[in-house]
């Protein structure tokens, strides 16, 4: 999986999944393809961490220093961050395929968050898993503090998006 091999150690992880009645291929299109800003929930949660909230794809989240790691198509879409995420504008740093791996800055995180399909029979299981690696155990504390109350509302927010993936893909299917 491509994000063992952008980040194969990490502090802090969080996974969600949904079945789905439709081909591993129609839900792949379907997390490329769906406006996440339909669900009023992620768009709320979204505006309020200060990132755009309007037509959002996941391909368009780089104006917001999310970068698209790699994509194994039908299979799974890698985002990267980097950033003090715990601060109010987040100081995030500009990351991609190419330096993420050796970003290395002591006070700072790294995240990866996944899409991954994996057909079974007529359904397709969607999965999605965000992992945070902390820098250094300042910011390993700093995050850990942050987490303790933004987890909620980003475990919310993954479980909208994949019910909103669902209902796409099942609609095409």
């Amino acid at each position: 999986m491509l994000i063992d091999e952008f980040l194969p150690k990490y502090d802090f992880v969080e996974t969600h999944e949904i079945a789905i009645r439709a081909s591993a291929e129609t839900v792949f299109n379907a997390v490329d393809e769906v406006d996440l800003s339909e669900s009023w929930i992620v768009r709320g949660l979204i505006f309020l961490r200060g990132l755009p909230s309007e037509h959002l794809r996941l391909r368009e989240l780089r104006g917001s220093n999310f970068e698209i790691l790699g994509t194994r198509k039908n299979e799974e879409l890698l985002i990267g961050l980097a950033g003090k995420f715990w601060t109010l504008g987040g100081n995030l740093q500009k990351v991609n395929a190419d330096n993420f791996r050796e970003f290395d800055k002591k006070g700072f995180a790294k995240a990866v968050w996944n899409f991954s399909v994996d057909a079974e029979g007529n359904k397709t299981r969607l999965k999605t898993e965000t992992r945070i690696r902390c820098l250094d155990d300042e910011s390993r504390r700093s995050f850990g503090f942050y987490w303790t109350f933004i987890q909620p509302f980003s475990g919310l927010i993954r479980k909208e998006m994949l019910k909103i993936v669902k209902q796409k893909a099942e609609m095409i299917a």
